[in-house]
């Protein structure tokens, strides 16, 4: 059986008219080509569809109920290409993105904002892992895309199948009550930290590579370190006199809290937050979309479409913070 969909929604509208000049009127075709494709339709079904007379066209039963079946289906079918097609144009549907819980708690949820606001009708749905585990569901395309912070690539996951998008580098800081010794300086050096017990993120947030470069440059590296998944709890065991924290602070991150305050550590060592999608693999469009408003939101341009770079490159490309903006340099 050869039926064509041309054939069936011809057949639906001379149903629904009851005439084959309105028909014809309606796929701007003329009247003997509305007559032939119904009658092709009818050798194929081997079916009597319409009694015609010189005044009027009536449906058989057969064409009745042919009608009534077929009506819907076109319908459901338009329905959903219109469906998928507003899909394709990254105005609906889901898109689901991987972020460390600390990310998820600070500047995720602005670009969320930003996104919402410009797609009302597409929804991202944010799932919350560990850095590791961020960086394993976008490779293996169990997500969209993911948001992540790194310093070095993740000896666990092969940087050939990621893109990145740097978003912005944060400096890592001294986290100390106002009353500290070491409050009375301007910037603290990595070394000013050996009398103090150490406070900071856990491996989760991608803190723990980020660190240990200058722990082993400042003969630090052996020293115990307090790690914690959350921003808040640093702050508190810093607040309760428990040690020196050491956190990235910007105006991405959350805030160590206002009892606080904060010394930039020197030599300067930053966290660089990035976007990251399969390598080789498009993206949606509204995944497409949703990444564009994501980039926009860290004030840089959206690469996201184009030729990316490896997780790699993003985190070997100099930068320099200034006012909480990133400044690529070539």
């Amino acid at each position: 059986m050869n039926v064509s969909l041309q054939q069936l929604k011809v057949f639906v509208a001379v149903a629904r008219e009851r005439s084959f000049t309105r028909a014809a009127r309606e796929f701007d075709l003329t009247q003997s080509a509305v007559s032939r494709c119904v009658r092709e339709l009818e050798e194929a079904v081997e079916l009597k569809l319409f009694d015609r007379t010189t005044r009027q066209v009536e449906l058989t039963n057969a064409g009745a109920s042919l009608e009534r079946r077929i009506g819907r289906l076109i319908d459901e079918l338009e329905l959903t290409l219109l469906e998928e097609r507003a899909a394709y144009d990254g105005r609906t549907g889901v898109v689901v993105l991987a972020s460390n819980p600390v990310l998820s708690s600070s500047w995720v949820p602005r670009a969320l904002a930003r996104c919402a606001s410009a797609f009302p009708d597409l929804m991202v749905s944010v799932k919350d892992q560990p850095q590791s585990g961020a960086l394993a569901s976008v490779a293996h395309g169990e997500v969209d895309f993911g948001v992540v912070s790194l310093a070095s690539p993740v000896e666990s996951i092969d940087n050939h199948l990621l893109h990145a998008q740097v978003l912005f580098a944060t400096p890592m800081h001294a986290v100390i009550p106002p009353t500290h010794p070491l409050a009375q300086h301007d910037s603290i050096a990595w070394r000013a930290l050996h009398a103090w017990p150490l406070i900071t993120l856990n491996a989760d947030t991608g803190m723990r590579a980020a660190l240990e470069p200058a722990f082993a440059a400042s003969e630090l590296k052996r020293r115990p370190i307090q790690e914690l998944g959350h921003v808040a709890a640093v702050s508190r065991m810093v607040e309760l006199g428990l040690g020196v924290g050491i956190l990235p602070v910007d105006a991405y991150w959350p805030s160590p809290g206002s009892t606080l305050v904060s010394r930039p550590l020197v030599p300067e060592t930053t966290l660089t937050t990035v976007l990251v999608h399969r390598r080789n693999r498009s993206l949606r469009p509204n995944a497409a979309a949703a990444w564009a408003q994501f980039a926009a939101s860290a004030n840089v341009p959206s690469h996201a479409g184009r030729a990316g770079i490896s997780v790699a490159q993003a985190l070997n490309r100099p930068s320099i913070a200034r006012g909480g903006t990133l400044l690529s340099e070539p």
